[in-house]
């Protein structure tokens, strides 16, 4: 029997990490997956790329600009609704362990080469 998703919107994340922080970045997001879903986000994944080498569209790799010694980190949090995903985010960023891990000293990425957006779910199945 196939479940419907409860996932009606969706925000999702593009980043380019240095391969030599990919284990710090890891424990981060493990970290922060759960902060979110104590805060009622329904879905936390976090993504490394490994089949990125393509002839056609814009692929990831050339979306974040990345570098020699860099991989691709595609992620997405999945909320009930654009409401529900806005309530969840304010008390995200609102959490001190969010702060905590976010102080521009300790990023294992470069925040302002990331590409984000929030999304619609249009089709779920």
């Amino acid at each position: 029997m196939k479940r419907k998703s409860k996932v009606g919107y969706v925000d999702g994340f593009v980043i380019a990490v240095p391969k030599k922080n990919l284990a710090r970045y890891r424990r981060m997001a493990q970290k922060a997956g759960k902060i979110w879903k104590e805060f009622g986000a329904l879905e936390y994944f976090e993504c490394v790329g490994d089949d990125l080498k393509f002839d056609f569209g814009l692929p990831f790799p050339k979306l974040v600009k990345s570098k020699r010694g860099e991989t691709v980190v595609f992620s997405w949090i999945g909320y009930r609704s654009k409401g529900q995903r806005d309530k969840v985010n304010a008390k995200v960023m609102k959490d001190p362990r969010i702060a905590e891990m976010c102080g521009a000293k300790d990023m294992p990425f470069n925040p302002k080469r990331m590409a984000y957006g929030g999304f619609k779910v249009i089709v779920s199945e």
